[in-house]
């Protein structure tokens, strides 16, 4: 893909690219911006997004890529290093730092393949710089070499300090000399032009015995070598040499060293740069929502909620496409009204998407194949060609449609401007029929009503507006496709001062065909505007009530929930106080001596009605509650649906074999019930299972629990069980408060049913439920005997309740 030189410069892709470049922690990503090309093939783009997108992931998942603020380009060091045939030791330290980024990155990105495998792409040109970083390894970090650079440096360096030390042990002599002190202006030993030398006053020259140097600045004083100090001193100058000479002599060799690997070198840190690029991407991205285009085949593009990202937070996203239903779109409206800026917007998200960045566009946006852009856009005249403003256009036209193809994307704008309207407006139509007949894909804007016309009738080609409000006479910027737009000349010139007499004579001297397309523009323009404006607030009406209904139906479940806690909760408690009662009662006749025996049965009859009627109430709601709580079908039950019986203490599913009015006949195993058809509801998937489970009881079979505690299993025989009362019970599990009123109140409602005898599952555990359980029989008057379960029935894990005729 290529962006002509004009259209790089008109959409000013390089001032877009600053901003990103703002983002970048070294200049590595810096001078990679500068040198992105556009990608040179769908295949080569989808590696581009897909490794963006693998470095956002890994981002998300583990932070950042491993990264040193120290890291800077060392391709102009090693380009003068050709030259000259050596680094400096700073420059070599600059270098280190990026062999030693480049290898941390390598295991980073490595490490993270097998989850992200498109860093392949990155790691083979990362590349093993373990010898030269070992070899850079003796530069300090401020670019002197450490004394095991050489054998000959070390030497030389401590041959030179025990000569300083020589050299301030006969300076402090000299110093503390009483008849050279008095000659000094400083008692300070200083190094001068590389010699040791003293401060001496200016009348003390002639006296002190030494050799002059230098003036100081005051020009008081005078720098003077002491006789003393002048062998050390030259001996201490031919070390300094020396060391100068082997520095030199390295440095030479490790830049021989670094250029033998200087492509590999500049691979890494192009990597680097690309990894800071991705950085400076992924922060603008995340800053102001910007996202990666989906890519599509054929030459195309769809930008929802676009916007020029120079206009910063003025800019009104819009939406504009082009190639699915037509190839030309002809943009009209009035000046300042943003025309322009659709046709740049489309252009700059077009050019960043084929550079593999993400786009100033919301999500959803699509890009196709475009083989090359092209733009005429703006004035371009120029004195020195001798061109004037059309004269520009027509060149640059000129050019287009001689390289144009069915994958250009061409951006023209005020089409057939500059020159007499009849004209222009004529060469236009020509200038779009030619390069519709290329296939290409055109974006255009236009004043001209004849171009507006043709627009509306030509096949592939569609016409769009920029909005304008004629009431604050003031633009809006939203993209219309499908409506030409008015030129609202008259308006701005009106909004802008032009005198009433002025803009009345212009008005009577527009007639005929231009006047009434202007006027059916704005007519379909008004209407469209109201259209849109009723749709939106009709859909702000249907979102506002859809969460006010959806407030109210989780309010009103809330209640229903809390009633239901409220309720079950007080029944639990009033059927406590009730046995409780009960048993104290009882305990109190006992004590009671007989001739008061009567009269206390009496009472507690009276009692027992009394708490018989409250354990009534509490049963009737129960069952309204499990009724209230059963979900209604979205379409009637039908014959052969597995149905639960609404109101069961466990819901047994059972199979509905045949409706009779508001009855219902169901089969569950062997037996056959009637139940009136609104207490049925359809069964759950995992209530079905039941059903299959049910005839196995009619062919006696029963149904197999798996034993308490790693128990034997157990297999209980059970017979039709009576409408609404299962033949057992599970509160294996519960705390007292939760088992014991349950128990209590099924086996109050399993006697009143029929039932001859039940089963209570309690469970193994520590058997405190048990005892409760067994507590409870002794005290029922209508329990006859209860036992422990056999083992093939479950052992102590359950008790078997039989009831008094």
């Amino acid at each position: 893909m290529r962006i002509d030189e004009s259209a790089y410069r008109s959409l000013e892709i390089s001032k877009i690219l600053d901003i990103i470049r703002r983002y970048c922690r070294s200049d590595l990503g810096a001078r990679r911006i500068a040198s992105v090309e556009p990608a040179g093939g769908m295949d080569e783009l989808t590696d581009r997004q897909e490794l963006f997108r693998a470095v956002e992931c890994y981002r998300d998942a583990r932070g950042d890529l491993p990264w040193n603020s120290k890291l800077s380009s060392v391709e102009r060091c090693l380009d003068e290093a050709r030259a000259s045939g050596i680094l400096l030791g700073e420059e070599l330290t600059r270098v280190r730092a990026l062999l030693l980024g480049a290898g941390r990155m390598k295991d980073a990105l490595n490490e993270a393949r097998s989850e992200w495998p498109i860093f392949s792409l990155l790691t083979r040109d990362l590349r093993d710089f373990s010898h030269e970083e070992e070899a850079l390894s003796v530069i300090d970090d401020d670019g002197r070499l450490q004394d095991r650079a050489s054998d000959r440096l070390r030497r030389t360096r401590e041959r030179m300090r025990a000569i300083r030390d020589q050299i301030r042990r006969k300076g402090t002599h000299l110093l503390n000399d009483a008849s050279i002190s008095g000659m000094l202006r400083e008692r300070v030993l200083t190094l001068r032009n590389g010699r040791h030398a003293v401060l001496v006053r200016q009348d003390a020259i002639s006296n002190f015995p030494g050799i002059v140097m230098d003036r100081s600045g005051s020009g008081n004083s005078v720098y003077m070598e002491p006789h003393s100090l002048v062998g050390p001193n030259n001996e201490y100058a031919a070390c300094a040499e020396d060391e100068k000479e082997e520095e030199r002599r390295i440095l030479r060799k490790l830049t021989e060293l670094v250029l033998s690997r200087a492509q590999a070198i500049l691979d890494a840190e192009r990597v680097l740069g690309q990894i800071d690029l991705f950085y400076a991407l992924s922060e603008k991205t995340r800053r102001d929502g910007w996202h990666m285009p989906v890519l599509e085949d054929g030459a195309r593009f769809s930008f929802r909620g676009a916007a020029h990202p120079l206009l910063g937070a003025a800019a009104v996203p819009i939406d504009i496409s082009c190639g699915e239903e037509f190839r030309v779109l002809v943009v009209t409206g009035p000046n300042t009204g943003g025309k322009t800026v659709a046709l740049k917007t489309a252009g700059v998200c077009a050019s960043l998407g084929w550079l593999g960045f993400p786009i100033p566009a919301a999500e959803g946006s699509a890009l196709g194949g475009i083989d090359d852009i092209y733009s005429d856009i703006g004035d371009e005249q120029s004195i020195e060609q001798n061109l004037s403003t059309f004269s520009a256009h027509i060149s640059r036209i000129t050019k287009i449609l001689a390289e144009a193809s069915q994958g250009s994307l061409i951006l023209l704008d005020e089409l057939g401007a500059g020159t007499d309207p009849d004209e222009g407006a004529a060469l236009g139509i020509a200038i779009l029929d030619a390069l519709q007949s290329k296939n290409s894909l055109v974006l255009a804007t236009t004043h001209h009503n004849p171009i507006k016309r043709y627009a509306l009738t030509r096949p592939g080609v569609e016409s769009a507006s920029v909005e304008f409000d004629a009431v604050t006479l003031s633009p809006t910027y939203r993209m219309l496709v499908g409506i030409p737009g008015r030129s609202n000349a008259l308006l701005i010139a009106e909004r802008l001062g032009v005198p009433g007499d002025i803009l009345r004579r212009a008005r009577e001297a527009l007639q005929g065909k231009e006047v009434s397309m202007e006027d059916i523009i704005g007519e379909l323009q008004e209407r469209r505007t109201a259209i849109e404006r009723e749709g939106a607030m009709l859909e702000e009406m249907r979102l506002e009530t859809a969460r006010a209904r959806a407030e109210y139906e989780a309010e009103l479940a809330d209640i229903a929930e809390r009633r239901d806690r409220m309720l079950e909760d007080a029944d639990r408690k009033a059927i406590g106080i009730v046995r409780n009662a009960e048993t104290s009662a009882k305990s109190l006749i006992r004590t009671i001596e007989g001739a008061s025996r009567k009269d206390a049965s009496r009472k507690l009859g009276r009692a027992k009605k009394h708490f018989d009627m409250i354990k009534e109430q509490a049963d009737h709601r129960e069952d309204e509650r499990t009724q209230h709580r059963s979900k209604p079908d979205e379409r009637p039950l039908e014959p052969g649906d597995v149905v639960v019986v609404v109101g069961m203490t466990q819901a047994a599913s059972c199979t509905l074999s045949e409706i009779r009015g508001d009855k219902a006949v169901v089969t569950a195993g062997a037996a056959k019930m009637e139940i009136p058809l609104k207490m049925l509801r359809r069964a759950t998937g995992t209530e079905r299972g039941m059903a299959k489970k049910l005839e196995k009881i009619s062919s006696g079979g029963g149904i197999r629990f798996n034993g308490a505690d790693g128990g034997p299993s157990v297999k209980i025989s059970t017979p039709p069980s009576p409408l609404g009362v299962p033949a057992s019970i599970m509160i294996r599990g519960m705390t007292l408060d939760e088992a014991m009123p349950m128990a209590e109140r099924y086996l109050d409602r399993a006697y009143r049913a029929g039932f001859g005898e039940v089963t209570v599952i309690h469970g193994r555990g520590t058997g405190t439920l048990r005892r409760e359980v067994h507590s409870l029989c002794k005290s029922l008057p209508y329990v006859a005997s209860f036992r422990l379960g056999e083992a093939t029935e479950g052992g102590i894990g359950i008790t078997v309740v039989r009831f008094k005729k």
